[in-house]
């Protein structure tokens, strides 16, 4: 892939990102304001994703495993 792409494909990305979220109509403080609202958001969804998710399955997978009747050898 050539670089020159991949930075175009990028910009047009951002171009859509801004468009989308209006932030093409925002002064340049109230446009970092938002994207740093908007990046705390998603790093605090992707944080409590991977330390949850886990969890979550693995009760789900306990309780159903009783409910089957499978019971597993792996001690906690």
């Amino acid at each position: 892939m050539d670089f020159r792409r991949v930075k175009e494909y990028f910009s047009w990305l951002y171009y859509q990102y801004q468009i989308i979220s209006c932030c093409a109509v925002l002064e340049p403080w109230e446009r970092s304001m938002l994207n740093t609202i908007l990046l705390t958001i998603f790093a605090m969804v992707v944080y409590t994703a991977y330390v949850f998710i886990p969890i979550h399955i693995r009760l789900a997978w306990e309780f159903f495993s009783k409910i089957c009747g499978y019971h597993s050898t792996i001690s906690n």
